[in-house]
């Protein structure tokens, strides 16, 4: 065990040397330690993207080879200095964690948290997280190859500039791209989610042979998925900066519209070893910091549908 200074709080860290991303076929080996040093390096730059927001946790305590669980209920042992957020569901509540320091960024790496799902809403102290702020499209292309993610951003971009919504990417460090677009919270999620089909559908209908919104895989065949189902309540969508459970560690990583053309950008660019020097170049420039209303842009959208 070590312990680690991250912010007020010394964190204790166990089994430091502990593989969590074996090296291999080309994939860097990475430990416990090497998650936490990159998790407290990324934290100034993440943590505006986790505040008050429930978390879902990713955790391989044995590391990719072991077994995965997934972890919404903040456990007894958890200490008391990290927050939670109870939010209703069906028969009950969730006690989520919420990540609003270095500290609990190093202490869910000590967990083997290796990736962060975020809620789309914040928690607000009088009431349920019920209200988002962010809309979330997946492009989720049918291979790796990823030029129908490339080609399908720049459609959707052009889309969403049409009725007048600003956008940002983000790699998710898997096989595809965010489009991230910033709401001011006065819609629930019904209205969203609701918002985010019919934006897809415009885009699916103008181009059925190369996009889908089929939820099933055997109904997309080769076309790439919109994926609108982020937006639905007490769903997640991985955070930004956020370790994918992939061999080589790779990070869902915030880029520009201009990097877009970059032909070396893909799903899997950065990584833990590099995906802070492109935190600091603010790819996203407070663009996310001017949520919009929806209602203009459903008038426009639905004059563009007819």
């Amino acid at each position: 065990m070590r312990t680690v200074r991250a912010g007020r709080r010394t964190v204790e860290v166990h089994r430091p040397d502990k593989v969590l991303f074996p090296g291999g076929a080309g994939a860097k080996e990475y430990t416990k330690a090497d998650l936490v040093e990159y998790y407290r390096e990324i934290a100034p730059f993440m943590l505006p993207h986790l505040r008050g927001r429930p978390l879902m946790l990713e955790r391989y305590p044995d590391g990719l080879d072991g077994p995965r669980f997934m972890q919404k209920n903040v456990q007894d042992h958890y200490p008391d200095w990290i927050s939670r957020v109870e939010v209703p569901k069906e028969g009950g509540t969730v006690l989520h964690p919420v990540c609003e320091d270095t500290a609990t960024l190093v202490y869910l790496a000590d967990q083997a948290a290796l990736t962060l799902h975020r809620w789309l809403a914040r928690a607000p102290a009088d009431g349920p997280a019920d209200h988002p702020d962010r809309l979330v499209f997946d492009l989720d292309p049918a291979t790796d190859d990823f030029e129908p993610v490339r080609d399908t951003a720049r459609l959707l971009g052009e889309l969403l500039d049409e009725i007048g919504l600003p956008s940002a990417l983000m790699t998710t460090g898997s096989r595809g791209l965010h489009v991230v677009v910033p709401l001011n919270g006065r819609h629930d999620f019904d209205e969203v989610r609701r918002f985010a089909k019919d934006a897809a559908d415009a885009l699916t209908e103008a181009h059925p042979d190369r996009l889908t919104t089929e939820a099933r895989k055997k109904d997309r065949g080769d076309r790439l998925y919109l994926d609108i189902q982020r937006n639905a309540y007490a769903q997640t969508a991985v955070a930004p900066f956020s370790v994918r459970a992939t061999p080589g560690a790779p990070v869902a990583v915030p880029v520009t519209w201009d990097q877009l053309d970059d032909p070396e950008l893909g799903a899997r660019r950065w990584t833990i070893a590099d995906a802070a020097d492109q935190a600091r170049t603010n790819p996203w420039s407070g663009l996310l910091r001017n949520g919009r209303a929806l209602g203009p842009a459903r008038r426009r959208l639905n004059a563009l549908r007819g």
